[in-house]
């Protein structure tokens, strides 16, 4: 499409709601900006120029790191809003996946629409941007009658193996399944010796069934299948064990609990919105005012929220509440695409999220390819993020991953390769307008060689050259920013440690001598934490005279650098001595003064405030940062909500219990940008691979790559291999795939090898999105000698490196 695109507008080809007047409208708007339009377009990348033109339709948007696809989405809903006027009555929908990227598309929109130079407010109110489950919130309490969602009287929950409800189902089955249950205790071998069958009864009760139910019930609600539909696949199972009847029937008991005790998860918010567009009347109302969803990070997306999104971007005159894609020919399936006002961004490559949710990226890859059948798919190649040497670096990792066939038959990856920016010299004499040429539109120079990969001898040798590294490169970089990504949180917290403390494993390195201070994200990013460190103080708080109770508040205390640290088994051992010590008792130093007051000030909150402001005083004295205080609030609210009627300590404690045991208690976001919290210059930052996605660092250090751990393979717990070499949840959560993607129903063999093929993938895919955040210099490392699990560092063991690693070092090397 050429630069005056906007003299030729035509009315959108999918349904866009308009009329001549509008049209009118619409073309004047167009004619008053085209010169700031032509601007903004003309230094948008190809891919985004595609976004900026969308007129309507479906329209599947491939994009490789760093190529802007947020800006391009952000631009791209700018414009629409401003060629088709739209209003608070007539909204664009855009949904992303998390909290802190809906804020930061948010303010991207904004910042469009106020270069566009539209009148003060006239822009108010025409879109939105939502997370999915805000999206479908809003859908369900604005019909509560239809949705049946009453949030008033029900508590949100975040299920885990170990969680009230779980044990419940997996109880609940084992009493109404005598024979069953008793045929997974034989196992494959089973000599009928008592103690042997107590062992085996005890793995069932608390960590295989547990496992199966979380997983399956998981991948099957949000992939919108009923306990009915699992029902009926068991009569395609060709196991021993019949797994999926299992399932079956811990999902139907799942669900009659969360009916019975009026809780949600957040897939029930997603199947309440789905009821409301189920009514005709409702669904066209929702249908009329919405002009069009744009999605970003489509690759995270459940089938269950793509269809809540395919619904509301249909336009009314194929209204349909049951678009079931699965169950249509590929010429029906791209007849009901081509009526979607939908634009889904996002990058299959960085598909990462499985491992914790049921996104499958096979099902973004396929729409991809879909719209490219019906020509709407834009790809964004061009990254202006990485140096020339790791942009072949990351293409390379890609190319030889798919080739290896180590995940199986499936690719990991969508064959797209990253290509640098192509700089834009000036404008042509039908767009005048010339680019905006700057450091930031290019790919940056290589630091070095941009590119380094080593073998030490040991993960302590590891920090040493790692250390020294980052010292010599922020002498000459004061201002460069620096990250070490880890595979795990306990990887991370073993560098802060030893970078903390200089000499510590015989690792003389010193960082913050030279004024880099070393950031853990693992320390700030708490799911459960917060509940848990609240729930430690309370139980010292309730009983100041327990040893252990003591021991614990104090650690929280230490953890939290509040009070020194000592040998705080000897305060538990003389606790009376220690809170409260008499003339004879030994003098005690200031360091034990301390940890003493701080404890002492705990006990007083007990007689001087009220129960319901206990949480909030607990969350200042651990001295929170914002969002950790907001999610103590967040913790407060529930707890007084479930306790209302029986405001008691001990009813405190037991809800505080029950969460910390039994849930994944969420996070409130940091609504500041999480690029500055994450990039701050004479910063050191260690941060996990799945959190630093969408972020970018000037050096960024690759540590502990082991064959083990990348791409690493499923295991089968010790105790519990008594029922054969494969996990039951795996198995389950492979078949429910199966079935998904109109496959056969793999029997529990083949099951557990496409579980491996797809954990496989996924950490390729982890590797390739970890190396894509360096801009100038990539730092890569396999040590000889590693743990072989990081709970406990101190045991070395030979390792090998990850075969991409390898591969990479003789690639590269031989291209010096």
């Amino acid at each position: 499409m050429t630069d005056d695109f906007d003299d030729n507008f035509t009315p959108p080809s999918a349904d866009i709601k308009t009329n001549s007047t509008d049209t009118e409208n619409s073309l004047s708007i167009v004619a008053l900006r085209k010169q700031t339009i032509q601007k903004i377009r003309f230094n948008l990348r190809p891919g985004q120029q595609q976004m900026a033109d969308w007129q309507g339709g479906p329209l599947g948007v491939s994009a490789v790191p760093g190529a802007g696809k947020s800006y391009g989405l952000a631009t791209a809903a700018a414009l629409a809003i401003a060629r088709y006027q739209l209003h608070s009555y007539y909204q664009l929908i855009v949904v992303t996946f998390t909290r802190s990227a809906a804020i930061n598309i948010r303010v991207k929109i904004r910042k469009c629409l106020e270069e566009l130079s539209l009148p003060k407010g006239s822009f108010e109110g025409s879109f939105v941007v939502h997370t999915l489950h805000g999206l479908a919130l809003s859908i369900a309490l604005r019909h509560p009658e239809l949705s049946g969602l009453d949030l008033e009287n029900s508590n949100l929950i975040l299920p885990t193996p170990s969680n009230k409800i779980t044990r419940s189902c997996v109880e609940n089955w084992i009493a109404n399944n005598p024979r069953h249950y008793q045929f997974l205790i034989e196992g494959s071998q089973f000599d009928g010796e008592e103690t042997e069958r107590l062992r085996r009864q005890s793995v069932l009760r608390t960590e295989v069934l547990p496992q199966l139910a979380w997983k399956a019930i998981q991948q099957a609600k949000s992939s919108g299948l009923k306990p009915e539909d699992l029902w009926q696949l068991r009569e395609r199972e060709n196991d021993n064990y019949q797994v999926l009847t299992i399932a079956a029937s811990l999902y139907q008991k799942y669900q009659e609990i969360l009916r019975e005790r009026q809780l949600i998860d957040y897939d029930e918010m997603i199947l309440a919105a789905l009821r409301v567009l189920q009514n005709e009347g409702a669904r066209k109302m929702w249908q009329k005012q919405v002009f069009a969803v744009f999605e970003d990070e489509a690759q995270d997306s459940t089938p269950l929220q793509t269809k809540l999104l395919e619904i509301l971007a249909t336009s009314t005159e194929n209204n349909d509440s049951n678009l079931d894609f699965h169950s249509l020919t590929q010429e029906q399936k791209l007849s009901k695409l081509s009526y979607l006002n939908l634009m889904r961004v996002g990058d299959p490559n960085q598909a990462i999220n499985s491992t914790f949710t049921p996104a499958d990226p096979i099902d973004f890859r396929r729409f991809c390819e879909d719209c490219e059948e019906l020509e709407k798919l834009a790809v964004m190649q061009q990254a202006g993020r990485s140096c020339q040497i790791i942009i072949d670096a990351a293409n390379f990792v890609l190319k030889w991953v798919n080739n290896s066939k180590l995940a199986g038959k499936e690719k990991p990856f969508r064959d797209q390769n990253i290509h640098p920016v192509e700089v834009k010299e000036s404008g042509n004499n039908n767009n005048p307008v010339k680019a905006k040429e700057s450091e930031n539109n290019n790919n940056p120079p290589a630091t070095g060689n941009g590119l380094e990969i080593y073998e030490p001898r040991d993960i302590y040798q590891t920090l040493e050259l790692m250390g020294k590294r980052i010292i010599n490169l922020f002498k000459e970089n004061p201002e460069g920013k620096f990250a070490v990504l880890v595979r795990e949180n306990k990887q991370g917290k073993f560098i802060a440690d030893t970078f903390s403390n200089p000499g510590k494993y015989g690792v003389e390195i010193d960082l913050e001598k030279y004024g880099i201070k070393i950031h853990d994200v693992s320390q700030g990013a708490r799911h459960s934490q917060i509940p848990a460190e609240i729930l430690a103080l309370i139980q010292f708080i309730d009983r100041p005279h327990s040893p252990d109770y003591l021991k614990s508040a104090l650690k929280v205390l230490g953890d939290r650098r509040l009070i020194p640290q000592e040998d705080y088994n000897s305060f538990a051992s003389q606790l009376e001595q220690f809170l409260y010590p008499g003339p004879l008792d030994p003098y005690q130093s200031e360091k034990v003064r301390k940890c003493r007051d701080f404890c002492r000030s705990l006990l007083r909150a007990k007689s001087e405030l009220p129960l319901f402001q206990l949480i909030s005083f607990l969350a200042l004295a651990l001295n929170y940062e914002q969002s950790d205080l907001a999610t103590a609030d967040k913790l407060a609210e529930r707890v007084a909500k479930q306790i209302a009627g029986n405001s008691s300590m001990n009813a405190m404690l037991e809800v505080l219990s029950e969460i910390v045991n039994s849930e994944r208690f969420e996070s409130v976001e940091v609504e500041e940008n999480a690029e500055e919290y994450y990039t701050r210059p004479q910063q050191l930052t260690i941060i996990t691979m799945h959190k630093s996605k969408g972020l970018d660092w000037d050096f960024v250090f690759l540590p502990f790559l082991h064959e083990n751990i990348i791409p690493g393979n499923l295991r089968v717990l010790p105790q519990a291999n008594f029922l054969g070499d494969f996990d039951l949840a795996e198995v389950a959560r492979a078949q429910i795939r199966a079935s998904l993607q109109g496959e056969d129903l793999p029997d529990i063999s083949k099951a557990w090898e496409e579980a491996g093929y797809l954990k496989m993938a996924e950490e390729f895919r982890l590797l390739y999105v970890a190396m894509t955040r360096a801009k100038r210099l990539l730092w890569m490392s396999a040590a000889k000698l590693a743990p072989f699990t990081w709970n406990k560092p101190e045991n070395l063991q030979a390792q090998k490196p990850s075969p991409v690693l390898s591969a990479l070092k003789d690639e590269f090397r031989k291209r010096k």
